[in-house]
């Protein structure tokens, strides 16, 4: 399977600090963005702890026995004890946490995601975009249900508080589910900076139109930032390119 990728961040127009960390596998063979919380500096560590640690143990255990699923969980696992570690080495930044999504090649013919928190996987196939993940958040549930519905959700006041995220004791439920993809499909990780901003259609139309993967992120961040660049911004596209 060929792909071409790219990443971008930005701190946007309001945050002095940029809280998010992204990372892609030089040879393609995963991607990760992350959203840290918890203060200027305990978010950023944290996201960053959790990016580090994910990408640590999937290169190591790359080529290991576990499958897929069990690879992906245990990077999580491994990700999250990490920031607990930090906490207690830091108690400053006791409160900290981050969201994590990632996506991996290493079944042929069918990629892989992980999720924790509201940072999401989208799919653009054909002019349709959907959204792989499931947000772990407050608003979410009440949308299962059927106690908000999705337009109530988008501009509730408690859209932002997570259900599950990365820096927790606590931590039960990491969602971890194969993606289906054809050639000339594109996925797109992105933190919620993106998706405060922009509704779906928004989202799809530079992805629709713009083929160069860097030339759309760059394109997603700036109309990102046009509706208020109110948080980080943080966006990695993957095209599965037509051989």
């Amino acid at each position: 399977m060929k792909l071409s990728f790219a990443g971008k961040t930005d701190t946007g127009l309001v945050r002095s600090v940029n809280q998010d960390s992204y990372y892609i596998d030089s040879e393609g063979r995963f991607f990760i963005v992350a959203d840290g919380m918890g203060g200027h500096a305990g978010g950023q560590e944290a996201s960053r702890i959790a990016t580090e640690a994910i990408q640590s143990y999937l290169v190591e255990h790359w080529e290991g026995p576990e499958d897929t699923p069990l690879l992906l969980e245990q990077a999580f696992l491994i990700a999250n004890q990490a920031i607990l570690n930090d906490q207690l080495n830091h108690p400053e930044r006791a409160d900290m946490g981050t969201t994590g999504v990632v996506v991996v090649f290493r079944d042929e013919g069918r990629p892989w995601c992980a999720n924790v928190g509201d940072s999401r996987l989208y799919r653009l196939h054909g002019s349709h975009l959907d959204q792989i993940t499931q947000d772990q958040t407050w608003v979410a549930q009440a949308v299962q249900r059927k106690a908000l519905t999705a337009e109530q959700a988008r501009n509730h006041p408690w859209r932002h508080v997570l259900s599950q995220c990365l820096g927790r004791e606590d931590l039960r439920e990491i969602d971890i589910l194969p993606v289906d993809v054809k050639p000339g499909d594109r996925l797109l990780l992105c933190s919620d900076g993106l998706t405060e901003e922009l509704s779906d259609p928004l989202i799809a139309g530079p992805l629709k139109s713009i083929r160069p993967c860097e030339v759309a992120a760059t394109a997603l961040i700036e109309a990102a930032k046009e509706k208020g660049g109110r948080d980080n911004i943080t966006i990695v596209i993957v095209t599965i390119d037509l051989k």
